[in-house]
């Protein structure tokens, strides 16, 4: 965990301002479906931050901030990896070839996105709902 959770300026100022709105965009995306523990944590080699949404112990999925760029990682298990693959046509090519490349660990299938817009937000939905059910109305 952070020390000290990063300002609205230093985010803008890491990111850039249209990555800042789709950032928040994409937190009040997953807030509005769940209610979560989130998390700020350093982001490792890759990226500057970690923001992760947990309950339970248990992750639904992290946003990384990086200079100029964002990710958005879902980690897959075996059962959810089965179910995203009986599936897997609903999903566009670009989330498909993002699966295919992730890499698989003993706790599953670390898969990265990088979002630019908020045209793919209802995918990112459909994988988290794999993940669990959405818990707000």
């Amino acid at each position: 965990m952070l020390d000290t959770i990063p300002h609205a300026e230093e985010m803008i100022r890491l990111l850039g301002r249209p990555l800042y709105d789709i950032w928040n965009a994409l937190c009040a995306f997953i807030e509005e479906k769940y209610a979560m523990e989130r998390l700020w944590n350093a982001g490792g080699r890759a990226w500057k931050y970690e923001y992760k949404y947990r309950r339970g112990g248990k992750t639904l999925c992290a946003l990384y901030a990086g200079e100029n760029r964002m990710g958005f990682m879902v980690v897959l298990g075996k059962n959810e990896r089965e179910a995203f693959e009986a599936d897997r046509a609903s999903y566009s090519r670009k989330v498909q070839s993002a699966y295919d490349e992730a890499p698989t660990y003993h706790d599953g299938k670390w898969l990265m996105l990088e979002p630019t817009d908020t045209a793919e937000f209802e995918e990112y939905g459909k994988l988290l709902a794999v993940k669990r059910k959405p818990n707000r109305k």
